[in-house]
């Protein structure tokens, strides 16, 4: 860099007129271009570091932090909701219970759909090189810590061993699900995140069969939850994954305009055969474990209540934001590409946050009571 000539009269230093010359050079009072503030800066404008930036962030944070609240919310307060006036036994720790059980799942689902929406992307022609980062290993440790945390609560309610809870069958399920996803954190680590497969397969069965303990046809019971249980966390865990996808893309320059609205528009056809998988089994579930009479006056009916509602909520939602992907369809480029996939994620990120609420009241439904015939 090349300095100017020095000055030929004195400088006033550090803002004092009587202060001596030091001999530097003029540009030791200027500033650098570089180092001059922007125009946002200087006007406090919308560049990204001023107001539209800090508005975008926080419109990026908004989502997940609204299902997180709604996870709590549901996990916490509704056991004591939905037994109001039913006349059925207190259960000790239910919300805690509820809110590890909700852990357990949203870990389950997002892990497992995170390694079939990195599939799914792989069809989609013309993406970015960038990938959502993994959240494989951070999502299967919060599922082993889930698992272990109701062991520890276990043991503390029914003043038991650790041992003696292991021998126990919830205890021992428990145990399984802790070290299957363990090991699935451990193929994230080692960057085998498709044999995560296996364990994730196998906290689905164990759970599955943890769920119907019954003695008339448990094995009809298994195979329902079993087949219920995927098809949940690849809806909800593919649709959080797309929707990772599409945020990052949109900023990337290496790939074709609307490569996330691609990305969705083929999770939601997946969408399509996932809904009729979870519709035909929990119906069937239902029909088996709830008596008609006892809808309204159970826990577990009223709690059979709210998720219908909320996936009647959600089913709306993915209407919307198919339509609109059909309706969008076409060579868009650039901006027109960004404003039609902005149309779609409005309702894909609602839809998202019902699912959440969803996943919290499924975990609900396995801490009330069942009734009984």
């Amino acid at each position: 860099m090349t300095y100017p000539e020095p000055s030929t009269h004195p400088v006033p230093v550090d803002g004092r007129p009587d202060a001596p010359f030091d001999g530097l050079p003029d540009q030791h009072f200027v500033r650098e271009p570089s180092e001059r503030r922007t125009g946002s800066q200087q006007t406090g404008g919308r560049g990204p570091g001023g107001g539209a930036g800090r508005w975008l962030r926080a419109k990026t944070y908004t989502t997940p932090a609204a299902a997180v609240a709604v996870l709590v919310v549901v996990a916490l307060l509704g056991m004591g909701i939905v037994s109001r006036d039913t006349g059925e036994l207190h259960i000790p720790g239910a919300g805690i219970t509820t809110l590890l059980r909700s852990v357990f799942l949203a870990a389950l689902f997002l892990h497992l759909g995170e390694i079939v929406g990195h599939r799914l992307a792989r069809t989609v022609p013309g993406t970015p090189r960038a990938r959502p980062p993994g959240w494989g290993v951070a999502l299967s440790l919060a599922g082993a810590a889930a698992a272990f945390g109701q062991i520890v609560q276990m043991a503390d309610l029914n003043r038991l061993s650790f041992t003696e809870t292991y021998a126990t069958d919830p205890g021992g399920m428990l145990l399984l699900q802790a070290n299957a996803f363990l090991a699935a954190a451990a193929c994230a680590w080692l960057k085998r995140p498709a044999w995560a497969v296996l364990p994730l397969a196998a906290v689905i069965l164990s759970e599955a069969v943890r769920a119907h303990p019954e003695l008339d046809t448990p094995e009809v019971g298994v195979v329902l939850t079993t087949i219920h249980l995927t098809a949940s966390a690849l809806w909800t865990g593919g649709l959080v994954y797309a929707l990772r996808a599409l945020h990052l893309w949109r900023g990337q320059q290496d790939g074709e305009p609307g490569a996330g609205r691609v990305l969705l528009a083929r999770y939601a056809r997946m969408a399509v055969f996932l809904y009729v998988a979870l519709a035909v089994t929990g119906t069937f579930s239902t029909l088996r474990r709830l008596p008609l009479e006892d809808v309204f006056t159970t826990a577990y009916g009223r709690t059979l209540i709210v998720k219908l509602v909320l996936v009647a909520v959600v089913s709306v939602l993915a209407l919307v934001a198919r339509s609109r992907l059909h309706r969008r369809r076409g060579g868009r480029r650039g901006r027109r590409a960004r404003i039609a996939e902005d149309a779609v994620e409005r309702p894909a990120r609602a839809e998202m946050v019902m699912l959440v609420g969803v996943v919290a009241v499924s975990a609900l439904l396995t801490v009330v009571p069942t009734p009984t015939w």
